[in-house]
């Protein structure tokens, strides 16, 4: 499908999805919730992502225009996911051209409507846009490769006389498969939306994904945790900041313990039963500054 450029008028509406106005439960696809594909940096990262572990192979680019699209620019693909799977729950056509408007996406990921938030959702979008991923993951054979961007195309639609009517964005088919033909996806807490810093936004979708209601959660090596980041982070400052996180306990729906063994190293267990009992202001998403939690 190439629904910027061709075809007639009948099969162009056919292809397209105009999203779903109201509030709807929050939903995330499993692989982005269990893999590194995000730079989890406020500051601009144009180094790779190169992750192996077992089978799995990922690779994440970026352009040194916009580098690597971060994990609060994947707010717009768990948008995307939720309209997705209310819409197939409701008995409605789904399409990879989605047509909505930079308000619906806003308000639904938790921020503003200034023009300064309106900005930086374009810059989100082409941060998606610009981002190359190459993997194997939900190949029929290992050794092939899948290489899509998050967002194929996106553009800002107006009326005959300039007038503002939204946006079209087309998705990259391994990303709707996952989240329709596959059912890959999770309902997760809306306050996810809340948290600010990087390495914890990504350490509750990995709690969701792993520990899931278990009674007894799920543990995690701090090495394996750090790896399975792909963050740039020296170890020591990465194991600074999942003990600071535990601290302050803001995981929605999960309490963090911070586990040592007798040979020094520690583990970070997560519980069900934490909750956000303050959520700080909505998220400053891209500003320029150092660090990856902060």
């Amino acid at each position: 499908m190439d629904g910027f450029r061709n075809g007639d008028a009948a099969h162009r509406q056919r292809d397209l999805f105009v999203t779903l106005p109201g509030d709807m439960a929050v939903r995330d696809q499993q692989d982005l919730m269990a893999h590194p594909f995000f730079s989890l940096a406020k500051s601009r990262r144009t180094v790779p992502i190169d992750y192996a572990a077992g089978d799995v192979r990922i690779r994440v680019e970026g352009t040194a225009e916009h580098g690597i699209a971060t994990i609060w620019d994947a707010d717009v693909l768990i948008w995307a996911a939720s309209q997705l799977v209310e819409a197939r729950d409701a008995g409605l056509r789904t399409a990879r051209q989605l047509v909505t408007t930079p308000h619906q996406i806003l308000t639904f990921t938790g921020r503003g409507t200034s023009v300064r938030d309106y900005q930086r959702l374009r810059a989100a979008l082409d941060r998606l846009q610009a981002t190359t991923i190459v993997t194997n993951l939900r190949q029929t054979d290992q050794r092939r490769r899948h290489r899509f961007s998050w967002i194929n195309e996106w553009k800002e639609r107006a009326d005959a006389a300039g007038r503002p009517l939204g946006l079209e964005l087309i998705l990259p088919d391994w990303f709707y498969q996952g989240v329709l033909e596959d059912a890959f996806v999770l309902t997760i807490e809306r306050d996810y939306f809340a948290l600010t810093g990087g390495i914890e936004r990504w350490l509750y979708r990995l709690a969701r994904k792993h520990a899931g209601r278990q009674a007894e959660g799920w543990v995690f090596d701090f090495r394996h945790l750090h790896l399975k980041s792909g963050s740039l982070a020296r170890f020591a400052n990465f194991a600074i900041d999942l003990r600071s996180i535990a601290r302050r306990q803001r995981l929605p729906g999960y309490r963090l313990s911070v586990e040592r063994r007798r040979d020094g190293s520690e583990r970070l267990r997560f519980r069900p039963g934490g909750v956000l009992a303050t959520p700080p202001e909505p998220p400053n998403t891209y500003p320029q500054t150092r660090g990856e939690n902060r």
